[in-house]
Order: C-alpha cells, then sequence, then structure tokens
C-alpha cells in the first residue's frame, strides 16, 4: 500500500510525535509498503522540500512558526495548515495516489485536508489521536467556552469526521468518548504510543559535559507547555535542593520556558536546569546518561494522557517518577507493571518522598528500569501498533 502520514512535527523534531511518526513510517517500509510523510516546517527557506530520508519520500511544507510561537500566533498558524499543506503542497498531491492516509493528533486542524485527500484518492484514513483538545486546554484553565471554544470544537468534530477509525491512546481515553455516546458515532479502538526497539544510539559523555558525574539524574524531556505543569518538577526541585546526589535535567522547549527559568533563578535553585531542544539523536543520546524519567501532567485535566516520553524513558530501562491527573490510565499501568513510582498532582510531599527514594537506592532504579523496558516490549512495540492500523485496511488491497 502507499501509506499517507501527515504530522505536525518530523525528525530532526525532539517531540515525541517526530519520533512515533518516523517509527511508524520505517515499520511500514519494512513490510513493503510505500510510506510518504508531509509535515510543516518553518525553518525551510523554500515553499516545499521534498527529501528522500531512510527510504521514505519526506515533505516539508513551509508554514509559520508553531512549536516557539506565542498562543494566540501559534493557534492562528495552525488553523491555516491545512490550506497551507494543499496550496503549496498541491502539485505533490496531484501526481501520486495513495491507499491510506494515517494523521496525527495534536493538531485538530487536519481534518479538511484530510477529508479533501480522502476524495481525491478515494482511500480511508485512520487518526492517531493523542491529544483532546479543547477538552485539556478548559480543563487545565488555558480556555474559556466561548467563541474560540466553539471554534476550536468545530474544527476537532471535522477532524474526527475525516476518520474512518480513531486510535485512542488509553483506555480511559475510550471511554471519554462512550461516556459522552460518540462511540456511536465514530468507530474508535485504543492505539497505545510506540518505539521501535532497536536504535544505535550510544551515550555521547553528556555527564561530563555538563558537570554531573555523580549525579542521580532526573530527566524530563519534550514540550514544557501548561498541560504539563511543569512547575510540579520545578517545586520537587526545591524540595530536594539538599539532597546533593539529585539533579533534575529538563530538555525542550514551549511556552513556559521563559517563566519557568525566571522561577529557578529566582528561587536560587541550582539542582536544576532547563536545556534548549536537540536534535534527535542527540536528545536519545543525553537520554541514555540519565537515571529516572519525569512525567508530569496538569492535575486538572480530565482527559487522560500517555505521554510520547516515557516511550523513550522505557527503551533506556529508565524508572518513571509520575505526577498525573487524578483518574489516569497511567497510574494503575505504571504500579501494576512495578515499572516507575507514581502519585497524583499537587501530592507535593509524596512525590518528593518517592524522589527521595530513587535518589536513594540504586537497586530500585535497576529493578522499575528493568521492568520499564519489559513493559515496552510487550504494550509499547511499533509492532503492534502497526499490527493494529493494518489489520482494517491491507484486506482492501
Amino acid at each position: 500500500m502507499r501509506i499517507l502520514l501527515l504530522v505536525v512535527y518530523y525528525l530532526p523534531s525532539t517531540m515525541s510525535s517526530a519520533k512515533l511518526i518516523h517509527d511508524l513510517a520505517l515499520e511500514f517500509r519494512k513490510r513493503g509498503h510505500e510510506p510518504a510523510v508531509v509535515a510543516p516546517d518553518d525553518s525551510i527557506p523554500e515553499d516545499t522540500e521534498l527529501t528522500w530520508e531512510e527510504g521514505i519520500q519526506v515533505l516539508r511544507v513551509r508554514t509559520g512558526k508553531i512549536k516557539t510561537a506565542s498562543r494566540l500566533t501559534r493557534g492562528l498558524n495552525e488553523a491555516m495548515l491545512s490550506r497551507t499543506i494543499w496550496e503549496k503542497g498541491r502539485r505533490f498531491f496531484e501526481n501520486r495516489s495513495f491507499d491510506l492516509i494515517v494523521y496525527y493528533s495534536p493538531t485538530i486542524f487536519f481534518g479538511s485536508l484530510v477529508a479533501r485527500l480522502k476524495a481525491r484518492f478515494a482511500c480511508p484514513s485512520y487518526l492517531v489521536l493523542r491529544d483532546i483538545f479543547p477538552q485539556w486546554a478548559v480543563d487545565a484553565g488555558v480556555l474559556r467556552r466561548g467563541l474560540a471554544y466553539a471554534y476550536f470544537k468545530f474544527k476537532e468534530r471535522q477532524n474526527y469526521e475525516a476518520a474512518d477509525i480513531i486510535g485512542v491512546q488509553s483506555p480511559a481515553n475510550l471511554r471519554h468518548f462512550e461516556t459522552r455516546r460518540l462511540d456511536r458515532k465514530y468507530r474508535l479502538e485504543v492505539l497505545y504510543n510506540w518505539t521501535a526497539l532497536e536504535e544505535d544510539i550510544r551515550p555521547g559523555g553528556n555527564r561530563q559535559r555538563l558537570g554531573l558525574d555523580g549525579k542521580v539524574i532526573f530527566f524530563y524531556g519534550g514540550n514544557i507547555g501548561v498541560a504539563q505543569d511543569v512547575d510540579n518538577i520545578v517545586r520537587l526541585a526545591g524540595a530536594l535542593r539538599n539532597e546533593s546526589s539529585a539533579y533534575f535535567l529538563l530538555v525542550g522547549s514551549g511556552s513556559e520556558v521563559p517563566r519557568l527559568r525566571e522561577v529557578i533563578a529566582s528561587n536560587g535553585l541550582t539542582n536544576i536546569a532547563i536545556h534548549d531542544a536537540v536534535g534527535q539523536r542527540e536528545y536519545l543520546a543525553l537520554l541514555a546518561e540519565c537515571d529516572v524519567g519525569l512525567i508530569s501532567l496538569d492535575r486538572g485535566l480530565r482527559t487522560q494522557n500517555f505521554p510520547g516520553k516515557m516511550l523513550g524513558y522505557m527503551y533506556h530501562s529508565m524508572p518513571m517518577l509520575a505526577s498525573v491527573n487524578p483518574g489516569n490510565d497511567l497510574k494503575t499501568l505504571l504500579e501494576d507493571h512495578e515499572a516507575g513510582l507514581v502519585c497524583i498532582n499537587g501530592d507535593d510531599e509524596v512525590l518528593a518522598a518517592h524522589a527521595r527514594r530513587l535518589a536513594a537506592d540504586r537497586e530500585l532504579r535497576q529493578r522499575l528500569g528493568k521492568n520499564a523496558r519489559s513493559l515496552l516490549e510487550n504494550t509499547f512495540s511499533v509492532t503492534r501498533a502497526a499490527d493494529r492500523i493494518l489489520a482494517h485496511f491491507e484486506k482492501r488491497n
């Protein structure tokens, strides 16, 4: 099959969606399919850039800034994604045909583009839904119900209606749709996040370069925005400021970075630092030298989330220290498989106690980390994800 994959971030971005789609595209290719990736990119000099990367055709389309933009600018640029990608990439689409479209959310703004391409190619589509927006933004207090909310709800419905099948990331997400009786309108299933289980990534001497030899490094990688409540991690660093072995390393970008750097400086915290996002290989090499993977989700979220960053943690046999919103399936998952220590966001004393345990007990870190790797192999492999998606469509061709 010729498979078109649409995603907002693609390599070399360190956003988790970039690696998810890259790993899935490689798995499709390994199985004899012909994947092509289309993604926006604000850094290319021309309107489009077409390359072959690891046997995958990649079309990058120049758009306005998204990841590093203000909320208003990001919203406006995202709202234009379908139109911009169609207009600038029209020649690419007109000269090709596809048998399946796989598209990724976030964003909610691919719906009109997918609908147009489905009609053109007479093919089905599969939505990989990782973010229930705008609901999470309302829960987190970022968005109020009003005109903007109504517009986002319209685009959300448009995004869902363009899909023949929607793969949500957890049973709790499935229940979110079922309790609203949306399972009668949309065809839904659980599609867990995934990663490839073979990577040629080796540590690159980052501990020595960063002056962290002998430290237990608590690592957070990826988006640093409102939904992640990274203040939670800053408070944790403050609680452990007298624990000489513990260090908190955050690598990524997002709307909250400037403010959080000011908070860290104003509180005189020397056991935590936020580093700018790096390339994918550099990110993975850095991750390979850290000890504990950090997960933080805003307490107010009502929709559930299995952050993509946890795949990298599990790949490198890192135990996870997670602070999540109430009712999140992730708590049960990590506790049942003994792959990490978890608390509800806001239980700062419990979170600090968990961190102290992990900092002090190497054997505990190793045991939980080994279990995390087993969980990855048994539940979150790219082969399972590809099986799940393709099972719906391969018989048609």
